[in-house]
């Protein structure tokens, strides 16, 4: 049995402003309040692990221990199936530069490395999504979430953050850049990890 929910204020451990727009939006018809981790003046820690829950995991510790309040913390990714699954837990890192994440050179790096591999289109791919909402008494829920779809060149569209105008999910003719985001928060990664997260924490 997984444990319900029943404060009405949720830290989410993350500094992305896309991510904490999404998460509220997500959270709205439940009446739960989201508090971001700017907005709590904490720092981000490094995230030492090579998989998505172990990130996740160490988010949400490291903001309960913090703040004393339930903290919900996502890793997310892109996996290339050309590139081994590549960037991976690693897809903020290839967007790192000295003036912030350029996502437009990691989007351009990504599609690089497929050409080196000279492998054929369609060129599949996967979001992945890892919840880890963590209580101050040490209990933990985990929930991971998945879109799969294909990997466009050029970019399409100007909706969306992060590898979105490159990633066209499995049975639209659009990328999630060209989306409302209402149409790509009922079927993108984090809306799978977040149903499943609703479903068993809240339903």
């Amino acid at each position: 049995m997984t444990r319900r929910f029943e404060g009405k204020r949720i830290l989410v451990a993350t500094h992305n402003a896309g991510k904490l727009e999404e998460m509220e939006e997500l959270f709205a018809p439940f009446g739960v309040s989201v508090v971001g981790a700017a907005e709590m003046k904490l720092d981000e820690p490094e995230e030492t692990e090579e998989t998505f829950v172990g990130n996740a995991r160490i988010k949400a510790r490291a903001a309960v221990v913090a703040t004393g309040l339930p903290a919900l913390a996502d890793d997310s990714g892109i996996e290339v199936d050309a590139l081994d699954g590549a960037p991976g837990v690693y897809t903020a890192d290839w967007a790192e530069t000295e003036n912030g994440r350029d996502f437009m050179m990691a989007m351009t790096r990504t599609h690089d490395e497929i050409l080196k591999t000279n492998a054929a289109q369609p060129w599949t791919a996967r979001f992945c999504s890892t919840l880890v909402l963590a209580w101050p008494d040490g209990h933990e829920e985990i929930f991971a979430g998945t879109v799969d779809g294909t990997l466009v060149w050029p970019i399409r569209g100007k909706q969306g953050h992060g590898y979105d105008p490159m990633f066209q999910p499995l049975g639209h003719d659009r990328t999630f850049a060209e989306m409302t985001h209402d149409e790509k928060n009922a079927i993108s990664h984090r809306a799978d990890s977040f149903n499943k997260l609703i479903k068993g924490c809240f339903g």
